[in-house]
């Protein structure tokens, strides 16, 4: 099946792993970023985590080098006509993503499948900001994208079975595997994760443990290779707090209600490894334990 050329729309976080992975992979790989400094930081990003891939012995310098051949960053949405998918990973705002599937509609071929890498809103909604809702889909990366296996493929009522299908043979092929899941708010990863990162947030809130202890609980417990506070910090606060006020006025506002400290984190500018702090201090890779394990520094 030729899936064709891959263009990915948001150039953050995630934006650059998918682009990166795909690259990788064999896929020639443009990145639109609309914001001139973000776009700037983009390829630096991208080649930095080869490089340190290749230190590990987990990449080859040559396949890096291939790799940084095939990957564009662009500052126009000017979507080529063999473009096969079009992956876009913008923050967690229906609204933001429903203006850009308008606009990448008006513009990407016809035969293009347009993707959402949301981790909670409705491709359904999405999909109704465009004239092809059949050929819409959702392809969920977890973060860090080349390190993580999982890719979650979340169809909507209106998806085709085609989309689907293609959307299958991409994630194998770019080394992944896929868990088929319904459109409904939070999928299966975001509604479990952030139910267990909810509670533990609410513990530290009542002084049940510390962050670090109640993961090391689930870690050594439980068998999770991470546990719920980490793996927060790791998604980033900003976008758990997202999803959860996602999923509070969708599913429940009781269960998914998001915890002040959560709220007053995210506040602070403190989302998590990607600012530096949040349930932990993070130096690149690294993270530590708080004063007194706890989420915010005692003053």
């Amino acid at each position: 099946m030729d899936l064709g050329s891959i263009f990915v729309v948001g150039g953050g976080t995630m934006g650059r792993g998918i682009a990166g992975l795909c690259a990788l992979f064999g896929f020639p790989t443009r990145l639109y970023e609309s914001d001139p400094g973000a776009r700037d930081r983009v390829r630096p990003a991208v080649e930095s985590g080869w490089s340190r891939s290749a230190q590990k012995g987990r990449l080859s310098q040559q396949d890096a080098r291939e790799a940084a051949g095939r990957l564009e960053v662009v500052e126009t949405l000017e979507i080529p006509p063999e473009c096969g998918f079009v992956l876009e990973a913008v923050p967690e705002q229906l609204d933001l993503k429903q203006n850009l599937f308008a606009a990448i509609d008006r513009v990407a071929p016809a035969p293009a499948i347009l993707a959402s890498n949301t981790s909670s809103l409705s491709i359904a909604a999405i999909a109704r900001a465009t004239a092809r809702p059949d050929r819409v889909i959702g392809i969920h990366f977890f973060n860090p994208v080349a390190a993580m296996p999982l890719v979650e493929i979340v169809r909507s009522p209106q998806t085709s079975v085609e989309t689907d299908a293609r959307a299958a043979t991409l994630v194998a092929a770019l080394g992944k595997q896929a868990v088929r899941v319904r459109d409904s708010p939070g999928f299966a990863t975001s509604r479990l994760g952030l139910a267990l990162g909810l509670e533990a947030m609410r513990m530290v809130e009542e002084g049940v443990a510390s962050a670090a202890d109640i993961d090391r609980a689930m870690e050594l417990g439980y068998g999770h290779r991470m546990g719920p506070l980490k793996t927060s910090d790791l998604v980033g606060l900003d976008v758990r707090l997202a999803i959860a006020e996602t999923l509070a006025r969708e599913l429940d506002p009781v269960r998914f209600q998001p915890p002040e400290l959560l709220k007053r984190l995210v506040t602070a500018g403190k989302t998590g490894k990607k600012s530096g702090s949040g349930f932990y201090r993070w130096e690149g890779e690294v993270a530590t334990e708080k004063p007194e394990g706890a989420g915010e520094e005692k003053t």
